[in-house]
């Protein structure tokens, strides 16, 4: 094959829908952490396991293990013949596309051209089609577990996907149940807008019930918003029949856990917790509920009256927890980090209350220079790291820089909401020990800019000039708020 074949190959290749036009490429995901919960759901999902060889077969290809990719894909498409024998065609693109692929990675070009055929020939069936692929439920349905399994900030994408899934076929448990998951997370995200009113989540998850009333991590799913919403004794009923039918189930036994956790019954929650470490012993989920299983027990000592003294039996115990905490935590971020934003939070948060604030600090420093995450999650690495500053290094001013830089994420969650009532009450402290702090007063104008504000914006940084008169960063903001009003001619003039 020439090389103007081969480009036009690739060509060919990019029209395809497939995990290798979707998914986030390797800089951007946690390969061996997408690895690890795609080989865990391929042992212990009967439903899924196309999916999850299709997932797979990405990874290992990125990771340069072609031949395993082929032999996965070999078996998706296996599964899929056994499985889906009436609709194996339209299941199949996805698996013939990623297929295309690797052959192209290996150097196959004829091989790779083959699957292209392949796809054409069966694409040549579907009205709305184009030469190699169809957007098809099927397709699109894919794309959502793709995007779903591969980071948080592409789950507003998954949910689009699924939710074009159902609008051909809406009664398809696969689908809604993605859609339920997708929502499910996505309503734990403060700022997103499903977060907000009633949950479309609870709804879908009560629908896929319907259709398949054994569906149990459905149950424990539901269970969890119900408990949201204090509806704890139907919550309830979900989870223990979710454990009687699927005792040996990790999706099962860790939001049961989480459940028991939030019910303030720390033993059950370990010990379901650990159930699930036995099946699925490299499950980062697992070890990151049970360090914040250690770490609520934690505090039970601290707070007891008979908790002082060196030689005090709690004292002890609050050092083997805070042992338990980083060890489990530890476990959870290893090796992983675009997607353990929370887990690193955690770790930080346990080594600052072991006064280990050289550690903490390297942490925050980490978390700080990461791109491409969610929203709230660069709020949360702000708050955090702010707090720390605050509380355990007593510095006001490095405090009062994170909870800035936190603010000025655009993105309306609760960790925001934090950031800014903590620079209030900074900044009314200060103003009351000194009113020409002109930090102080930046910080207000900032607020005041935040929330429109303009005309009360300008007195504040004009106010805080006068005690700092060269700050460039309160004498560029005054210049774009002066020329935005002058702009829309809404605000007097100054004299």
């Amino acid at each position: 094959m020439s090389d103007q074949e081969k480009d036009l190959l690739k060509v060919k290749l990019d029209w395809l829908q497939c995990h290798f036009t979707w998914a986030p490429q390797k800089e951007n995901i946690d390969l061996d952490n997408m690895k690890q919960r795609s080989e865990d759901s391929i042992q212990l999902d009967v439903k899924y396991r196309a999916t999850s060889y299709n997932q797979l077969a990405f990874v290992n290809c990125l990771q340069g293990n072609c031949e395993e990719a082929i032999q996965n894909l070999q078996e998706a498409e296996k599964i899929l013949r056994e499985n889906h024998e009436d609709e194996f065609e339209k299941r199949i693109i996805v698996t013939y596309g990623n297929r295309a692929w690797v052959n192209y990675h290996m150097g196959q070009l004829t091989e790779a051209q083959s699957y292209l055929d392949k796809l054409e020939r069966i694409c040549q069936q579907f009205p709305d089609a184009s030469r190699y692929t169809a957007m098809i439920p099927e397709v699109y349905g894919e794309k959502g577990w793709a995007l779903l399994s591969s980071a948080a900030q592409y789950y507003e994408d998954a949910m689009e996907c699924f939710k074009k899934a159902l609008e051909e076929d809406p009664d398809n448990t696969e689908w809604i149940f993605g859609y339920a998951t997708v929502l499910f997370r996505l309503e734990w995200f403060s700022g997103t807008p499903e977060s907000h009113g009633p949950s479309e989540a609870m709804k879908q998850l009560r629908r896929v019930l319907e259709l398949d009333p054994d569906h149990t991590v459905a149950m424990v799913l539901l269970a969890l918003k119900l408990q949201q919403f204090n509806q704890k004794e139907e919550a309830l009923k979900f989870i223990e029949e979710a454990l009687q039918k699927s005792p040996d189930l990790p999706y099962v036994l860790r939001y049961a856990a989480t459940f028991y956790r939030k019910e303030g019954d720390v033993e059950k929650a370990v010990e379901l917790l650990k159930k699930g470490l036995e099946i699925t012993p490299n499950s980062t989920f697992l070890h990151s509920q049970i360090g914040a299983c250690y770490r609520t027990k934690l505090y039970e000592p601290m707070n007891s009256p008979g908790s002082r003294g060196p030689r005090n039996a709690a004292l002890q115990q609050r050092a083997e927890l805070i042992k338990l905490c980083k060890l489990h935590f530890q476990n959870a971020l290893e090796n992983r980090p675009l997607t353990s934003i929370k887990p690193h939070l955690d770790f930080a948060g346990i080594c600052s209350l072991n006064g280990e604030y050289r550690k903490t600090k390297e942490i925050y420093n980490h978390l700080l220079t990461l791109d491409g995450i969610r929203p709230e999650n660069k709020q949360a690495i702000c708050l955090q790291a702010g707090l720390f500053q605050l509380n355990h290094i007593k510095s006001e001013s490095n405090a009062t820089a994170h909870f800035l830089e936190g603010m000025k994420v655009n993105y309306d969650s609760i960790e925001q909401k934090r950031c800014r009532e903590n620079l209030e009450m900074i900044a009314a402290r200060c103003l009351r020990q000194n009113p020409r702090d002109s930090k102080a007063l930046g910080v207000y104008g900032f607020l005041h800019q935040l929330d429109g504000e303009r005309c009360e914006a300008i007195k504040c940084f004009e106010k805080a000039l006068e005690f700092d008169p060269d700050n460039e960063t309160y004498l560029r903001a005054l210049c774009e708020l002066r020329l935005s009003i002058e702009a829309d001619n809404d605000c007097p003039n100054k004299n």
